[in-house]
């Protein structure tokens, strides 16, 4: 009887030990989920965020300098002269750096608006080059005032296309960022559960461990007493 009841209890703290052997497991496995998921919201809040923020600033400092490069172009007080070749020159080149960095932003992680608003930007650019040529071949194969006139009607409507476009594109910088701070501290609270779980267990486990020690004294008095008798 006594051998029964001692197998009883053994099977009950083998499953009990088990039992607590998979949770551990279990929590170990979430929790390194977890601390993964975390690591990939900042690298995406770094690489998908930060930098195509910086890009989207280093965009619209190009589109500006071209705006003042061409309005400097027509103004007839300007006291340096510009040849319309050195003009044609610097804007493409300033093209050539916006187009860069464009195919650099298109390679970061976007959502659908983020597309479509990046979709119409592009449209904006190109549509903003060929107006910037019709502006510079007005100017220089008729007159610098018709070519400034071209520009306040159509030049600057073009550029403040573009940085509405960049300034959209900014804010979703902004409202992805807090939905992946938003994650992260979902992230965290997670972990903090795991680790509550993890000190439950370590608690339940050492009831455990002074139940069997007063568990086995009992046996083994019980034992004496049967052997006496």
């Amino acid at each position: 009887m006594i051998f029964g009841f001692s197998f009883k209890q053994k099977m009950k703290i083998a499953a009990f030990l088990f039992f607590i052997m998979c949770s551990t497991m279990l929590i170990r496995m979430l929790e390194d989920k977890s601390i993964k998921n975390m690591s990939n919201a900042f690298v995406s809040m770094y690489h998908d965020r930060l930098i195509p923020a910086t890009d989207l600033f280093f965009l619209a400092e190009n589109v500006y300098a071209k705006r003042y490069l061409l309005e400097e172009a027509l103004n007839p007080e300007r006291t340096v002269e510009i040849s319309f070749i050195e003009l044609k020159k610097k804007l493409g080149s300033y093209n050539k750096n916006i187009d860069s960095l464009v195919r650099k932003y298109e390679g970061t992680f976007l959502i659908k608006k983020e597309k479509s608003q990046l979709a119409d930007l592009k449209t904006k650019l190109r549509d903003g080059i060929i107006i910037e040529n019709n502006i510079i071949t007005m100017a220089e194969i008729h007159t610098l005032a018709e070519g400034r006139h071209l520009f306040e009607a159509s030049g600057k409507t073009a550029y403040n296309n573009i940085s509405e476009k960049l300034s959209e594109l900014s804010r979703i910088q902004t409202d992805a960022g807090e939905e992946l701070i938003r994650e992260s501290e979902s992230i965290v609270s997670g972990s903090k559960l795991y680790s509550t779980a993890q000190v439950c267990l370590a608690i339940f486990i050492g009831i455990m461990i002074v139940n069997l020690v007063l568990t086995s004294k009992v046996a083994n008095i019980t034992n004496d007493r049967f052997k006496l008798n």
